[in-house]
């Protein structure tokens, strides 16, 4: 296959009018030039030919392209890693509070009052005198008692809350100044009222 090498070689840019010669020039391999000076030795001119020159102008200057617009260097902003969730929080099941248990203040014959969680006390034996058949009390023989029962009322519902927080009070009190073989008896009863008093409904009013 032949190959066709095309060059045209111009001497220069602003050549006046006159005559151009192109030679055709073959070289061992079968490959033809065309070119405007005399082929080179070891190729084979075929031919020429002679055109009349015409005068050339330089090509106008390429159009400057308007500069690009600079924009700003921007820096992509490290983005937070984002913050970790925290452990849910297990529910955990409480009791609802209850209403407390009514409360009944009492009062003894002698004058003396307590709180009580029944409208009905155990009722207490008062000791008598004894005396014989002559009224001597030195003479008498046995022994005899009263039995009592203390008086007891409701107490105000309005009022059961805060005569609760007053029977801890002297529960713990009545504990702590109780004789050692007293003591571990009122404790654990200053204990039952106390976290009857804590789980009761009494917490979730408002003062």
């Amino acid at each position: 296959m032949r190959c066709l090498i095309l060059i045209l070689l111009l001497a220069s840019a602003s050549v006046q009018a006159g005559e151009v010669v192109f030679y055709r020039c073959t070289d061992a391999a079968g490959a033809l030039t065309v070119q405007n000076m005399p082929c080179p030795k070891g190729t084979q001119q075929q031919s020429k030919k002679v055109m009349q020159a015409v005068e050339t102008r330089p090509p106008p200057p390429p159009l400057a392209s308007p500069a690009p617009a600079t924009l700003p260097h921007l820096v992509a902003a490290p983005v937070p890693a984002a913050a970790p969730e925290p452990p849910k929080a297990t529910a955990v099941a409480t009791a609802p509070p209850v209403p407390l248990p009514e409360l009944f203040q009492c009062r003894t014959r002698e004058g003396q009052n307590y709180f009580s969680e029944t409208s009905e006390p155990p009722s207490r034996c008062v000791a008598m005198q004894v005396t014989g058949l002559d009224g001597n009390p030195n003479t008498g023989a046995g022994d005899a008692c009263e039995v009592i029962r203390d008086t007891c009322t409701a107490v105000d519902p309005a009022q059961r809350c805060a005569t609760w927080q007053q029977w801890v009070n002297d529960a713990e009190s009545e504990w702590r100044f109780a004789a050692a073989s007293q003591a571990e008896t009122l404790r654990e009863k200053h204990l039952r009222l106390q976290s009857l008093l804590a789980g009761s409904d009494c917490n979730t009013q408002n003062p």
